[in-house]
């Protein structure tokens, strides 16, 4: 299997300090614009299972909206207790004015 991307629409609808959330099966992503850098985690809060999409993006943290974890989208790190086990992260790439999510290989979808 190879790596293989998935449309984020189009970067000029997700404005700076803003996210999207892209659910397909088996696979629920948060899209994060960081000061126009795009970043891409998985959107479910490692404490509980919560839609991180439900929080709100402070710079480069999101907070889970359930218990006020938080986590840096760039890095995936948990940053604010009660989470305290990293999101995985994913690379976004612009191709023509498009977001693009890369999933890694093996990711179901």
């Amino acid at each position: 299997m190879c790596a293989h991307r998935i449309s984020a629409g189009p970067a000029d609808a997700l404005k700076p300090g803003k996210t999207l959330r892209i659910k397909q099966p088996g696979v629920a992503i948060l899209v994060a614009n960081v000061d126009g850098e795009y970043y891409a985690v998985d959107d479910t809060c490692t404490h509980e299972d919560s839609s991180l999409y439900l929080g709100c993006l402070k710079g480069e943290r999101v907070q889970c909206s359930l218990h006020g974890g938080m986590f840096n989208v760039k890095t995936g790190e948990a940053v604010v207790e009660p989470a305290t086990i990293p999101l995985q992260t994913y690379g976004v790439t612009l191709d023509d004015g498009e977001l693009w999510v890369i999933l890694p290989e093996g990711t179901n979808t």
